[in-house]
């Protein structure tokens, strides 16, 4: 169950009319706007508002003809049914945002000390505010100025399609916020939290990111969101949506936990999954099956005939392991000889062998290739694009569908691509087709002697990340260095027991999936 999708269906469900049922007594919202507008009237009389206050309200009603209109405040009516987006139960009305919302004011900041909202300080998931910066007031950013009250609704104008959004609750209500965001403020015509539900919802998000300009920051203007069109309900409807809404919310928000925990724990079992498979405790060996040792020989003799031949040069510091005069292996670099008694695979079975990574692919060694030089219908695959912990591709993306200019790696079908930067995400996917990944990804291209399928296992596997992780250089964007790649321990099996263990993992992931699909 996609818990995000319940909800917006839910909000979806409560905007259009259609989440609780219409009460006929129900004071329809277009008598209320009527006295709203009235009383707005009498305050530029009074000299509480200035005319400049109210010249863009409009009132949006159904004409005879059942076609809507819009009467301007010069007393002018436009026919404006081509844009009415669907239709709306009795008692409800269209308005456009500068019709709903109350002008924004400034607020500079004063004092010592003032508590600072900026885009950081949203959260975006829960659509809340996460915590307020508290800044010296002689440091204030420019940008600080945004007034804000209890039952505010900000609204970023940068990159709405992030969804950051957050209600503004009483605790945060003396904060300044940045002029990134819209703050809604209702002038009375919709209920604060009912104004939440439709700053949230897909409708709105969707149709304000139509409006999105600009490459580097996309962004919408003020007037976009006060143009645009937003279903009114009466207002004691809006308390019984959002009644609903607060007692169904919760349930859906116990889902979301039991399925991430549901979630971890599949990921824990497929860990532990990887972790026999390695070594050789997933499924029995075959006494038939050419031994690994066999394999690796093999490809030493190719390597050093390649070399004989001055095909390749040889490499000095390659990182070869090797079993020492005690029975014990050892790790060569160049000169330098470390022991590996540290590493737990002392038990792994007769006809396995552990080599070095480098030994078994081209690690490191990648065809760099121009943006320009690739064609727009070229797959693009960036790290966003693949889960954690599983290596799923969530979405294929073309140059045409990409802004990027960066160098790319050139990878094929049947590669395996690892993520060397935060090796503890876990993005390790094996391609499927051609293309072109970020400079990020490294496309691996292993000897026949292993399985693409079973490399790709071990790259997941928790002993490989630990190593990686270990190893890594960098604090804010670690990343798994060549060098310690290539040196890094591979638990080679015999090629017929790779087909074993790959078949096995893929049975148990495949009920592990359906498991997690059934109970969620």
């Amino acid at each position: 169950m996609d818990t995000k999708a319940l909800r917006q269906k839910i909000l979806d469900l409560a905007i259009r009319g259609k989440l609780v049922p219409q009460d006929p007594k129900d004071e329809p919202a277009s008598v209320l706007l009527e006295r709203i507008h009235a009383e707005k009237q009498q305050m530029v009389k009074d000299g509480k508002l200035k005319p400049k206050d109210i010249k863009n309200d409009t009132v949006i009603f159904k004409g005879d003809d059942n076609l809507h209109y819009e009467k301007f405040a010069d007393g002018s009516v436009k026919c404006v049914e081509d844009e009415i987006p669907f239709e709306l139960p009795n008692g409800w009305i269209w308005n456009r945002g500068h019709s709903c919302f109350k002008g924004m004011k400034s607020l500079k900041p004063q004092g010592k000390y003032f508590d600072y909202i900026d885009i950081d300080a949203i959260d975006n998931k829960l659509h809340k505010i996460s915590a307020a910066k508290h800044l010296l007031v002689k440091e204030a950013p420019s940008r600080a100025s945004r007034k804000l009250e209890n039952g505010s609704v900000l609204f970023s104008f940068v990159r709405p399609y992030l969804e950051n959004i957050a209600f503004v609750n009483e605790k945060f209500s003396h904060c300044i916020a940045s002029t990134g965001f819209y703050v809604c403020n209702s002038n009375g015509i919709l209920n604060p939290n009912f104004m939440f539900v439709l700053m949230t919802s897909k409708y709105v998000i969707d149709g304000l990111n139509s409006f999105m300009k600009g490459n580097n920051s996309p962004s919408i203007r003020k007037e976009e969101i006060e143009n645009f069109l937003y279903p009114i309900p009466p207002i004691y409807e809006q308390k019984r949506i959002i009644n609903k809404i607060n007692a169904m919310f919760p349930i859906i928000e116990n889902l979301a936990i039991q399925k991430n925990n549901l979630k971890k724990e599949s990921i824990s079992f497929k860990s532990k999954i990887l972790d026999l498979a390695i070594r050789g405790k997933l499924v029995p060996q075959d006494p038939n099956d050419e031994p690994a040792s066999v394999l690796l020989e093999r490809i030493r003799a190719e390597k050093e005939e390649l070399i004989k031949q001055g095909k390749i040069k040889r490499n000095k510091k390659e990182s070869v392991i090797f079993k020492g005069s005690d029975n014990s292996y050892y790790l060569r670099t160049g000169e330098l000889e470390e022991s590996l008694e540290n590493w737990r695979f002392n038990d792994l079975p007769e006809t396995w062998e552990i080599c070095c990574l480098g030994e078994l692919c081209n690690y490191g060694d990648c065809i760099n290739v121009n943006t320009e030089d690739i064609t727009e219908n070229a797959w693009i695959l960036d790290l966003e694009d693949i889960e954690k912990d599983t290596g799923t591709v969530l979405k294929k993306v073309t140059k045409a569908q990409r802004n990027s200019v960066s160098t790319k790696h050139k990878f094929h079908s049947g590669q395996v691509l690892y993520s060397k930067l935060r090796p503890y995400l876990n993005k390790v996917v094996l391609s499927d087709d051609d293309g072109y990944c970020t400079s990020e990804i490294l496309p691996l291209e292993f000897k026949n002697c292993v399985l693409p399928e079973y490399a790709r296992y071990y790259l997941m596997s928790g002993t490989f990340i630990a190593y990686a992780n270990h190893c890594s250089y960098g604090v804010k964007m670690p990343r798994l260095g060549t060098t310690d790649g290539k040196k890094a321990i591979f638990s080679l099996p015999p090629l017929s027991e790779q087909k074993r263990i790959v078949k096995t993992i893929d049975s148990y992931f495949m009920q592990l999936n359906r498991i997690s699909e059934a109970l969620t």
